[in-house]
């Protein structure tokens, strides 16, 4: 999509990443109080349908140059929108009516330890390695301890149990997503982001309608955090990630994943004073080392770049 030469990261690069993480990282305390005002679809609607005006307003802006349709783009595209915006944001903004904000943080840290064995069977020369299998048995008992011994209780319709849940299958959204991505013929970045968070809103508009009504003004903080919501993590974030991967390389973006969960963690307890008891901590040490010993060679890699 870009045939820019990558170069060593610089600060602005830095800074750029300290930014997106603490961004992704406070969208779920932010998720939270948004809910204090309005049903769980109507948030994710929202946010969705807001970032998309955003993107579309920014392409035809920046004159991004739109793709060329065939039945393969369409089908990405669709795969790539509907487990990147419509269905997680569904699950996150549902899941977070009964679970801490700082759980769903977390559960984001192991997206990249489910797009393991995805990738494996989905993308040639992708195939999981001894240490990859290493990292993501690690990530994945990282992820049975965040659950708790609780989720057992999912069957019997406890809510809290089916909300964790609920968050761990947006997280396995996501690593769809992230398949999808990488599949996608060539388009412009910025294009695809758009174009992704348009088809999303295409979905949860009337399902929103049919579910919970036309959103009436409520309070005016929630109504404030569903702006932000749209404006910050879900338009101005993805130019950003956009703006690092041209310039430093998809490997620096990985960067990302170990700040997600810890500033969602502080932000949770500091603002929101949620509770965050030891086995959080627990899950949050196995899963970053497990992405650590999965993601080892383009750490290594990167290193490499920082000191060369």
């Amino acid at each position: 999509m870009n045939s820019t030469p990558v170069s060593a990261p610089t600060p602005t690069n830095w800074l750029s990443i300290a930014v997106l993480g603490l961004i992704w990282g406070g969208t779920f305390m932010v998720i939270s109080v948004a809910l204090r005002g309005y049903g769980p679809i109507t948030v994710a609607c929202a946010r969705t349908t807001l970032g998309a005006l955003t993107l579309l307003a920014l392409c035809v802006a920046l004159r991004r140059p739109w793709p060329r349709w065939s039945w393969r783009l369409f089908v990405y595209v669709v795969v790539g929108a509907l487990f990147s915006t419509a269905i997680p944001f569904v699950l996150l903004a549902w899941g977070q009516q009964h679970v801490p904000s700082a759980f769903a943080g977390l559960s984001m840290a192991a997206v990249p330890l489910f797009v393991l064995p995805f990738a494996h069977f989905m993308v040639p020369g992708d195939e999981l390695s001894l240490r990859k299998t290493v990292g993501f048995l690690m990530g994945f008992a990282g992820a049975l301890v965040l659950l708790g011994p609780g989720i057992f209780a999912a069957g019997s319709g406890d809510l809290v149990a089916l909300g964790r849940l609920a968050c761990l299958a947006a997280a396995m959204c996501y690593a769809i997503s992230s398949i999808a991505t990488r599949l996608t013929p060539a388009i412009d970045a910025i294009v695809l982001s758009a174009v992704g968070l348009v088809l999303g809103a295409v979905v949860l508009i009337p399902l929103m309608l049919l579910t919970e009504g036309v959103p009436t003004p409520t309070a005016t903080i929630p109504t404030l955090a569903i702006i932000l919501l749209g404006l910050l993590p879900t338009a101005f974030a993805a130019l950003l990630r956009v703006a690092v991967i041209r310039t430093a390389g998809p490997s620096f973006m990985t960067l990302v994943n170990y700040q997600v969960p810890v500033w969602s963690m502080i932000l949770g307890a500091l603002i929101l004073s949620e509770a965050l008891p030891g086995r959080f901590f627990a899950a949050l040490m196995l899963i970053l080392t497990g992405l650590a010993i999965s993601q080892w060679a383009t750490l290594r890699d990167l290193r490499t770049r920082v000191t060369t």
